[in-house]
């Protein structure tokens, strides 16, 4: 058994009890103080659901539903919007793919310049072991890699602070978060560090202050040292022009199949497939999220969270689970190729390290005469087509959208 925080339980049946307990406050208690970070000893003004929804071990559109039937849109509007920001960030990243290999190359870059700038070392060495001098850097420093978790708007102050006052990579930043966040998405993570940095809305950026962090943390945190008085936006690539979603695959369900899981999607029972059953049903991890080294915390959740998949479909399809071995083209061919199947059909895998790889295993399944189908979900062929600018015009969709998938999304 997986040794991790039990605040965070890895499976989908502790996703949902989280859910259940916090919707009572999900309305204006919601709105009213999810701003502030009051420490990894309280979490009770935040859900505390982001990392089931980032490994869709419970799904958005779940939470969605249940939240509205117990609050409806209007009470419940600013926690509806937090939940469908996720949503925005994947869909706009998923037409702009460029734009995850630009911040890949960017982090290959900045592990490189630390081999050749001992400043720029020390710096990132001293912050991402919390020495930076910078006593709430620190203290967060260590809650993320103690936790693997950090409140939403502690996010944003680090961010500010690691780009703007210690002159750090921005790329670096959003890496060292990807290493350690347990709900660290690959959209939500990049395009947040990239919108702190001035890359994401042209000319905006973010700033931290002294007298915001006090105030949000009721004083918890006072800081005394100096912040950087100015955030010039960071300079980088244009945005590439949008790139429309590709058509939702479709499977021969006359034909046997096997059902590899990733991270990326873990509620089966949610899933088009749900009522075929596959000959085997396997766990892909891809390791790769990072050049170096994930965080134990992080690491812990994503392995607890597909071997509760896996027993979960094992129950669901009556048929066996198995892990295979990072996720190797290889193995997935010998595995399908033992099988005697000719499609592998896996929940659609959107743009981020599981990707890449699942990308690397259909070419190799390809030639082995095997087909890969990603299923897409209905919530993400619905929405993730109006992220094609800033999320206020994915905002005005957002109502009609849900009406479409059968979400009530009445005007209480």
């Amino acid at each position: 058994m997986i040794a991790t925080d039990p605040l965070w339980v890895p499976t989908r049946c502790a996703g949902l009890a989280r859910l259940a307990d916090f919707l009572p406050r999900a309305g204006r208690d919601y709105a009213d103080r999810r701003n502030f970070d009051f420490g990894p000893a309280d979490r009770s003004n935040v859900s505390g659901l982001s990392p089931y929804l980032r490994h869709r071990l419970v799904t958005e559109q779940e939470v969605v539903q249940a939240v509205i039937e117990r609050h409806g849109v209007r009470v419940a509007e600013k926690f509806l919007a937090e939940t469908c920001w996720r949503t925005y960030w994947k869909g706009w990243l998923e037409q702009r793919p460029g734009v995850w290999s630009s911040y890949r190359s960017e982090v290959r870059a900045g592990l490189d310049s630390l081999d050749h700038d001992s400043s720029l070392r020390d710096r990132f060495e001293a912050t991402t072991t919390g020495h930076s001098g910078i006593e709430c850097v620190d203290l967060w420093t260590r809650e993320l890699v103690e936790h693997g978790y950090l409140h939403n708007h502690a996010r944003m102050w680090f961010a500010s602070l690691w780009i703007f006052t210690l002159k750090l990579p921005w790329a670096l930043g959003a890496d060292f978060f990807l290493r350690h966040l347990i709900d660290g998405d690959p959209a939500s993570n990049t395009l947040s560090w990239r919108w702190v940095a001035g890359l994401q809305t042209k000319g905006k950026t973010y700033r931290a202050s002294p007298e915001n962090i006090a105030r949000f943390t009721e004083g918890r945190i006072q800081p005394r040292e100096a912040f950087a008085s100015h955030a010039e936006p960071v300079e980088g690539s244009p945005i590439p022009p949008i790139r429309p979603l590709p058509a939702a695959e479709r499977f021969d369900p006359r034909q046997p199949f096997a059902l590899p899981l990733t991270e990326e999607d873990l509620a089966i029972e949610a899933l088009e497939i749900s009522a075929k059953s596959p000959v085997e049903v396997a766990g892909m991890l891809a390791n790769d999220r990072s050049e170096l080294w994930a965080g134990a915390p992080a690491r812990d959740f994503v392995r607890g969270a597909l071997g509760d998949a896996l027993e979960r479909a094992g129950s669901w399809f009556g048929v066996p689970g198995v892990n295979l071995d990072r996720a190797a083209g290889e193995a997935i061919v010998a595995w399908a190729t033992g099988l005697n199947v000719k499609q592998v059909i896996t929940p659609f895998t959107p743009v981020g390290p599981a990707r890449e790889q699942l990308n690397r295993n259909e070419a190799m399944l390809k030639k082995a005469g095997i087909r890969l189908i990603q299923v897409r979900r209905g919530w993400d062929d619905e929405l993730w087509p109006h992220a094609t600018a800033g999320y206020f015009g994915f905002k005005k969709n957002l109502e009609p959208s849900l009406a479409r998938l059968g979400v009530f999304a009445g005007s209480r």
